[in-house]
């Protein structure tokens, strides 16, 4: 005769259900994401910098402070993104 296994509803863990991170959003890569958009909030920074020196070019002043913007919240969502997977992975060692 066959038998026929059924997971139970309070099983939390099953294999089926781990989440697989992307290739994309490992570790590594959201490290090199941050290197890489520190040197465009740098870029910005050194457009800022720039422009005070040069009156005649004030009005694209929104430019770089675009760039230091977007960088910027690049640089704080994948910051966030790995302070959470960080705690997620703590709290799962400590079970």
């Amino acid at each position: 005769m066959h038998t026929v296994t059924r997971m139970r509803l309070d099983d939390q863990h099953p294999v089926f259900r781990k989440k697989i991170i992307p290739w994309y959003d490992s570790g590594y890569l959201c490290l090199l994401e941050i290197l890489l958009m520190i040197g465009v909030f740098l870029f910005g920074m050194g457009g800022i910098s720039v422009i005070s020196e040069m009156p005649e070019y004030r009005a694209y002043l929104w430019v770089p402070g675009i760039l230091l913007l977007l960088s910027g919240g690049v640089i704080l969502s994948v910051v966030i993104r790995l302070i959470r997977r960080a705690s997620i992975r703590r709290i799962k060692d400590r079970q």
